[in-house]
């Protein structure tokens, strides 16, 4: 028999968020080699994240929907705004440990794509620095 037992964070998965900029805090960052690797080597950095609020209004109607994306190494030139919405100063020929953003908030904006015949949510490689005077504000 087959026992599965779900989480609340398993439960929110599939929640489709409104298009928007959100603050997020970044949960993991892992490295593993990409699945095709027919036009060579290539390493994926998958990022997983948990949404906290709308980042521009406050508003906590998605607080805790997860969201995923990925920097791959052949086009890892699309993590160049991620790492400077954290301040970072990116500079060609120096190095960075991207799992340096584990725990930290960033904004993301989330839009909505189709992905086979159904509505997900995707992070577009769009990221800002956090707006400090935005801070979360329950739903009435």
């Amino acid at each position: 028999m087959a026992i599965v037992q779900f989480s609340d964070r398993d439960m929110l998965r599939g929640t489709v968020v409104t298009p928007a900029w959100y603050r997020v805090r970044i949960d993991s960052v892992g490295e593993g080699p990409a699945k095709d690797q027919s036009k060579g080597p290539s390493t994926n950095y998958p990022v997983e994240a948990t949404i906290l609020f709308e980042g521009d209004t406050g508003d906590t109607q998605f607080a805790s929907v997860p969201v995923d994306w990925n920097f791959n190494s052949k086009a890892i030139g699309f993590a160049v705004g991620f790492l400077q919405a954290f301040g970072v100063k990116v500079e060609a020929g120096k190095r960075f440990d991207l799992k340096s953003a584990e725990g930290k908030e960033v904004d993301v904006f989330v839009e909505n794509d189709t992905y086979q015949n159904r509505t997900v949510n995707r992070v577009n490689h769009k990221y800002r620095e956090i707006r400090p005077e935005v801070t979360p504000v329950a739903r009435s």
